[in-house]
């Protein structure tokens, strides 16, 4: 991995958009202002918490990274909305998540199904979906409306299928990366792609953007997923073996089960088949880290980093290549 920026934060690397993202939080509290009170209550404890805002970033930069114009990219009404949209499509998926995982908090504080309950949980994860839908209709663009639209579709068949291998411990590593292909790199295949799009790029352009963003949100998903074993929970604002309790196999596990042989297999699964506490998760652990699972899950995310950095070349040098070039190592080399 080329790219090494564990203590850079991520507002440097995107100061050459800082003015499109202070754009894109006034436009997202505008778009959440509701007649029901409910929902403005809701919607204020969501823009509170505030995210990375990876996903609307990404829109930006690929616009601006293929844009010909020098005015900021949220100027645009069209990227505007695609990045107020994409945001708002991945809000609910995470409201909807904390429903299915009964999680207590999100991104260090709690979550809307505890502070409320589940079923305002699940409507406003709706009504995000709905004004997602609006957004993306206004541009009059069957081009962006196609690309977000599939994205989304793409997204809900990978947390179903997520869903389906829930606790089945002969998950393999091939299903594995198209589930996590379908859950998250799709949305940020969208967000590069759709920036692309707004900014009228060629084909082949329009392309290697949308493999830049396929592979960066693999690499994201795998160290998120290795987060949940060796992060700390200070920093990523939730306990470690979160995902293992909910029944969420992911690729540290998936390659031990496989090299660490029939005996020392059986007796891991012995452990995960049980309610297991924390001393049986200690264990797991390093048997995973004795079997070369978080090294090889780094590695991974790491080579598709580096996939991803490849389809740039196709980009003109500028500040938002830069960028985009930055994000790679954030995403690979952050603690939250």
């Amino acid at each position: 991995m080329a790219t090494h920026l564990k203590d850079m934060e991520l507002n440097s690397i995107l100061s050459s958009i800082k003015e499109d993202l202070r754009l894109f939080d006034q436009k997202l509290k505008e778009n959440l202002d509701s007649d029901s009170a409910l929902i403005s209550k809701v919607a204020s404890h969501l823009v509170n918490r505030k995210g990375k805002r990876l996903r609307p970033a990404m829109v930006f930069l690929s616009h601006g990274g293929c844009s010909s114009s020098e005015a900021n990219s949220a100027s645009n009404p069209q990227v505007m909305n695609v990045a107020l949209a994409i945001e708002f499509i991945h809000t609910a998926t995470l409201l909807h998540d904390d429903v299915i995982d009964q999680s207590k908090v999100r991104r260090g504080q709690v979550s809307v199904n505890h502070k409320w309950n589940n079923l305002v949980s699940v409507l406003m994860g709706d009504f995000l979906l709905a004004k997602s839908l609006r957004l993306i209709v206004e541009t009059k663009s069957p081009s962006l409306l196609s690309t977000i639209s599939r994205a989304t579709e793409n997204l809900s068949i990978g947390e179903m299928n997520e869903v389906q291998e829930s606790h089945n411990f002969d998950l393999d590593e091939q299903t594995y990366l198209r589930i996590i292909s379908e859950k998250t790199a799709s949305l940020f295949t969208a967000s590069c792609e759709s920036g692309a799009v707004a900014a009228g790029a060629t084909e082949t352009v329009r392309g290697s953007l949308k493999e830049y963003g396929q592979n960066l949100g693999m690499a994201f998903q795998i160290t998120d997923d290795l987060l949940d074993w060796v992060g700390e929970s200070k920093k990523t604002g939730k306990g470690l073996g979160n995902d293992l309790k909910e029944g969420k196999i992911t690729l540290p596990l998936i390659h031990t089960l496989r090299e660490c042989g029939a005996r020392p297999r059986e007796e891991i699964l012995k452990l995960l088949e049980n309610d297991f506490n924390r001393k049986d998760f200690d264990d797991i652990l390093s048997r995973i880290k004795g079997n070369g699972g978080v090294q090889y899950a780094r590695e991974k995310a790491c080579a598709f980093g580096d996939k991803a950095l490849s389809y740039l070349s196709q980009l003109g040098d500028s500040e938002y290549k830069k960028a985009l070039q930055d994000l790679v190592g954030f995403v690979i080399e952050r603690e939250r």
